[in-house]
């Protein structure tokens, strides 16, 4: 009987030994592991909550608008203006001006597509580029410069964009024009040209330069008019009647127009009548 117990015991022993065995393999708990005179406080979560408030993520990504101002109403202004550019180039620059000396030159010549409106639109743009390239930068000065700084607002800017611009069509407007959209507007009169709102100035500045623009096409119309009336006249009177006269006439002209060197003369003329 003694013999029966020790050996039960025994094999109870050796069953039990694995499962402490295999306890001790893996990690054990903090608790457990360390006493209570150093285990971990529970609010240590808060230091690094605070550090993470105070200090930005550096993965984060932040943009500002213009002037410390809001992005998605920068975008909006932005977007704006580039709508906006076609209409401003044809009403507040001299493009209309060029743009109808060129189509008159090319009606002069006898040309129907040479140059081509992509090559004359090209070359008023640049021309009218070459001519703005002072007021764009005074109007960089004044307006862009302090409100990248943040020291006025997009309003404040637009109002002091305004100046140059003025300045520039109140030089080249004329009084008719402008006495016209005063007298349609029913405001009062304007004591100096500065007190004229950009309501009045932008719609007579347009009917300046188109009627500067038809006066230089006419004078520049007359000579090839008068080399066709002469080829027709000659044509006419030794019976040529199946030819047409602009068979004749339109080489002359583009002689004539190589030989004095026409598109330096033409060009030069018109950037001195904006001086």
């Amino acid at each position: 009987m003694f013999l029966l117990l020790l050996g039960s015991g025994g094999l109870a022993a050796a069953q039990s030994r694995p499962a402490a065995n295999s306890s001790s393999f893996g990690p054990e708990p903090i608790a457990s592991v360390l006493p209570d005179s150093i285990a971990m406080p529970s609010s240590i979560s808060a230091p690094v909550s605070s550090f993470s408030s105070s200090y930005p993520d550096p993965n984060e990504i932040r943009i500002t608008g213009i002037g410390q101002g809001s992005m998605p109403w920068t975008i909006v202004v932005l977007l704006t203006l580039l709508t906006l550019i076609p209409s401003l180039l044809l009403c507040m620059t001299p493009f209309a001006r060029l743009l109808v000396v060129f189509h008159f030159l090319r009606q002069a010549l006898g040309l129907q597509t040479t140059p081509t409106n992509q090559t004359l639109i090209g070359l008023s743009l640049v021309l009218t580029f070459f001519l703005m390239q002072p007021v764009g930068a005074n109007i960089y000065e004044a307006s862009v410069v302090p409100l990248e700084s943040g020291r006025i607002s997009a309003m404040q800017a637009v109002e002091r964009g305004e100046g140059p611009i003025r300045q520039f069509m109140l030089h080249y407007v004329r009084e008719k024009d402008v006495a016209l959209f005063v007298e349609l507007s029913k405001e009062p009169r304007p004591r100096t040209p500065a007190d004229l709102s950009m309501r009045i100035v932008v719609p007579a500045y347009i009917l300046s330069e188109l009627k500067a623009g038809f006066q230089i096409g006419t004078v520049l119309f007359l000579p090839f008019l008068a080399i066709d009336m002469i080829v027709a006249s000659i044509s006419t009177s030794v019976g040529m009647l199946q030819l047409p006269p602009v068979v004749i006439s339109t080489p002359l002209k583009l002689l004539l127009f190589v030989m004095v060197d026409g598109w330096n003369l033409l060009v030069g003329s018109l950037m001195r009548s904006f001086s």
